[in-house]
């Protein structure tokens, strides 16, 4: 008996889907909130997308539940904070890497990577101690992406429509 042909494996690329390539991390944006440029780490173990919060308070404004929050966009930098406003998407329970459960608020938002815009929900947490202030979980990411571990910014700098 001769050896079995095994199936040719097709290996996905971007050129060979028309999903954009993402990298490990990625300079992202969030024009909603006004954050012109923040580094994003791109986390295919988490399942939704953090942004870094500090000074949170909830509020009304026309009926209808807000959130106003400070963000240090820059990493390992807290003299610039930024003053962001959104509506209140959810208050959710969400597990950390390290299983610690935190009860956040949940907004949704424009999320640009180099010229691909997407709407995607983001929970509200303190990551002073994390080195990313911005993490995009699978649930942003969702199919539209192809992601290369081992690269980073691949999609540049992101294009504001």
């Amino acid at each position: 008996m001769g050896a079995k042909k095994l199936p040719m494996v097709e290996l996905l690329t971007a050129a060979s889907t028309d999903k954009p390539m993402l990298g490990w991390r990625e300079w992202a944006a969030l024009p909603e909130l006004n954050i012109e440029l923040i580094k994003a780490k791109i986390d295919t173990g988490a399942r939704s997308s953090a942004i870094h919060a500090f000074a949170i308070e909830p509020y009304r404004k026309g009926g209808q539940r807000w959130v106003m929050f400070a963000v240090h966009p820059v990493q390992k930098d807290t003299g610039i904070a930024l003053e962001c406003h959104a509506p209140i998407k959810d208050r959710r329970v969400v597990s950390d890497s390290g299983g610690h459960k935190q009860r956040r608020y949940v907004i949704e938002t424009q999320l640009v990577l180099g010229h691909s815009a997407i709407r995607a929900e983001m929970t509200l947490t303190n990551r002073d101690s994390m080195l990313f202030r911005l993490l995009i979980g699978r649930t942003a990411m969702d199919t539209r992406f192809l992601i290369d571990p081992y690269a980073s910014y691949l999609q540049g700098k992101p294009q504001i429509f």
